[in-house]
């Protein structure tokens, strides 16, 4: 059997998809569940993934994904290799739990993920017994058949009700947790902050309440790239059926950690033995986040570097500093600017 795509890109999106084998079940109850959102929140610490949506099925999962560094195949290889044993463990099992390898549908940005976690978020509802059979589906993408006002009550209640997904969160209907990324999905909605989970909302019940257009549908779940025509060529280019592949990173250097720092310390104008000492400002935060992006290091190396600081300190300082610069443009700039000397 074809192993399915591997573009593992800089900062590049993905949904990925992961099936129960022989169409079981992969999750028997809540706290199998749990343990998965547990794994999710861990692999943003250790590979630095953002989560931008999930949703959880009976025997397979949704995710949108997004790798700031190129590494979407060892970020979801020990997500699912963790749950698995667990799971097997857990419930006195050997063997397989999943389907071969992730399916990983490359996308060209947060533009397109929207419509993707339009698509994501629906699957709660797509079965028979919401009237939304494969049959029933392609009847009302082409408006052949309507669905009664009663029917898409339901299936909006259902998606209000549903635990196991993201749509909650960004229909503001529950708390989001600290490790899943809405903004940039969420602000592809318009308007202001606070209308933008309305207007979410509205856009989920025009699709349950026009029909969910069986090819758009396809076209999310089959094919390699998800994009223009434009970007489906370059990942064309870069990608042979069956062989992993990376996009190539042109002349991009690995520098030394001494070479971080000295970076860092001509941005914010001290010396690294100063900000390094400085919790909670920038020097520190940014040389960390260089050492990752630019040196190419995991997590334990630059804790080592570092003076030993834990990877999970590590990966919880980038991960604060990326929330600071959505917010505040003093740290925006001084990250731009270590950016562009690192990639001189």
């Amino acid at each position: 059997m074809s192993r399915p795509l591997r573009y593992d890109r800089e900062d590049g999106w993905y949904h990925v998809t992961a099936r129960g084998i022989e169409r079981r079940a992969v999750y028997v109850d809540e706290r199998d569940r749990l343990h998965f959102l547990e794994l999710l929140e861990a692999m943003v610490g250790r590979f630095l993934v953002k989560v931008h949506a999930y949703v959880l099925m009976g025997n397979h999962y949704h995710l949108i994904l997004q790798t700031p560094e190129a590494n979407l195949s060892r970020a979801v290889q020990w997500l699912n290799v963790s749950y698995v044993v667990w799971f097997n463990r857990r419930h006195d099992r050997v063997g397989p739990l999943l389907q071969g390898r992730f399916k990983a549908l490359v996308v060209e940005n947060g533009e397109w993920a929207y419509e993707l976690s339009l698509y994501a978020h629906l699957n709660p509802v797509m079965r028979r017994s919401f009237g939304l059979d494969k049959k029933s589906k392609k009847a009302e993408g082409q408006g052949l058949k309507i669905p009664t006002s009663e029917e898409v009550a339901r299936r909006l209640q259902e998606l209000r009700q549903y635990r196991w997904s993201s749509y909650r969160a960004y229909a503001g209907y529950g708390k989001k947790p600290e490790w899943l990324t809405t903004r940039e999905i969420l602000g592809r909605a318009g308007g202001e902050e606070a209308r933008q989970a309305a207007r979410y909302r509205g856009d989920v019940a025009v699709r349950l309440a026009k029909g969910v257009d069986p090819g758009r549908k396809e076209a999310m779940r089959d094919t390699f790239a998800l994009g223009s025509e434009a970007f489906r060529e370059q990942v064309r280019r870069w990608v042979r059926y069956g062989r992993e592949a990376a996009e190539p990173r042109g002349l991009a250097k690995r520098l030394s950690w001494e070479a971080v720092l000295e970076r860092v310390g001509e941005v914010v104008g001290e010396a690294a033995e100063v900000f390094m000492r400085q919790r909670g400002q920038p020097g520190r935060s940014l040389a960390l986040w260089a050492a990752r992006r630019f040196g190419g290091m995991t997590l334990n190396e630059v804790g080592q570097v570092a003076g030993g600081m834990d990877y999970t300190a590590v990966a919880m300082a980038v991960k604060r500093l990326e929330q600071r610069i959505a917010h505040d443009r003093h740290w925006r700039a001084l990250m731009q600017q270590v950016q562009s000397k690192c990639e001189k």
